[in-house]
């Protein structure tokens, strides 16, 4: 499909700024356990003036194809990523992996990358099972079914998906009440023993010669401690960013991160992490990055290159070069 170039990228700066916009490197389709198509989210972008964009679903690139040709008739420019489950310490971690050589290249038979996803495939559908068995005892009858038709039949089945089948089924008011009686962080559905190890999906994206980016950092509910031994722990590993603002977060813990990436000279990156309409998030929406002197995440060495050739000309990029 020819690119109409219907809006306009945005020139992206060399540091962060309060007033950036314009860029999302953080969303989901349905995929995985958003509630768009890849492309309606597209769309949604386009209407939202976001233009860099990365669909980033979880453990799966099988909506990628759909919104790149979305993107392309929107002029919108959309980097390949994938939200992989990972462990560090018993804490269930997610990396996002931004793949500037695309999905074609991710996926070819026998790549790194390809070989992951079927892995955690496998992982994820043992969970479900596991979940669903664990559901199923406190009431939620035929709980994987109900499951995988929220999940319209994708292999990727998660919480979320579990979520919605409680609340149709009249166990909880919403999701919200379910994640934090029996599917949030530590309760009876949490299960993340069957991720693997975060040093091993940080080499699978390094081999994929992608870059490796914490998820949400600030989500995970770890003390300034625990935190600093998570980054040193994903910089040991060959990962080299984190998401400096993933949706709305505090103001003065987004400038202690800062700091906190500052010291390890990791790069840094932003996203809404955006799964569907109706809530707070929205495409390219997320509180102010603070003023800071990490180096965005597009001025990565392995992807200068890609945000480079799709820059308008005559950027701030271009102009300070």
């Amino acid at each position: 499909m020819t690119p109409t170039q219907s809006l306009p990228l945005a020139a992206l700066p060399e540091r962060f700024q309060p007033e950036l916009s314009g860029i999302d490197l953080h969303m989901h389709s349905i995929a995985s356990d958003g509630a768009l198509a890849p492309a309606q989210l597209m769309k949604l972008c386009a209407d939202k003036a976001v233009g860099w964009v990365a669909l980033t679903d979880h453990d799966t690139l099988d909506g990628v194809a759909e919104a790149r040709q979305a993107a392309e008739a929107h002029g919108i420019a959309l980097l390949c990523g994938v939200e992989l489950s990972t462990q560090w310490s018993g804490v269930g971690i997610h990396v996002v992996a931004l793949l500037p050589g695309g999905e074609a290249q991710a996926l070819a038979e026998g790549s790194p990358m390809a070989e992951a996803l079927r892995l955690l495939e496998r992982a994820r559908c043992e969970r479900a099972e596991r979940i669903a068995a664990k559901l199923e005892k406190l009431g939620l009858e035929d709980a994987l079914a109900r499951a995988q038709r929220h999940a319209g039949g994708r292999a990727a089945v998660g919480r979320p998906h579990f979520a919605r089948a409680m609340v149709e089924a009249g166990l909880v008011a919403d999701q919200a009440q379910a994640f934090k009686r029996f599917l949030g962080a530590g309760k009876i559905g949490d299960i993340k023993t069957l991720w693997p190890e975060l040093e091993q999906v940080v080499g699978w994206i390094r081999q994929a010669a992608g870059v490796a980016v914490l998820a949400h950092p600030l989500r995970y509910g770890l003390t300034r401690r625990r935190l600093g031994l998570l980054l040193d722990a994903f910089g040991a590993a060959g990962g080299e960013a984190a998401e400096l603002v993933s949706g709305y977060q505090n103001p003065d813990r987004g400038r202690d991160l800062a700091r906190l990436l500052g010291e390890r000279s990791m790069y840094a990156s932003l996203g809404s992490d955006f799964h569907a309409p109706g809530g707070p998030l929205v495409p390219g929406r997320y509180s102010p990055p603070p003023s800071s002197a990490v180096v965005p995440v597009w001025r990565h060495p392995r992807l200068v290159e890609w945000f480079d050739e799709r820059r308008p000309r005559g950027s701030i990029q271009e102009t300070s070069a």
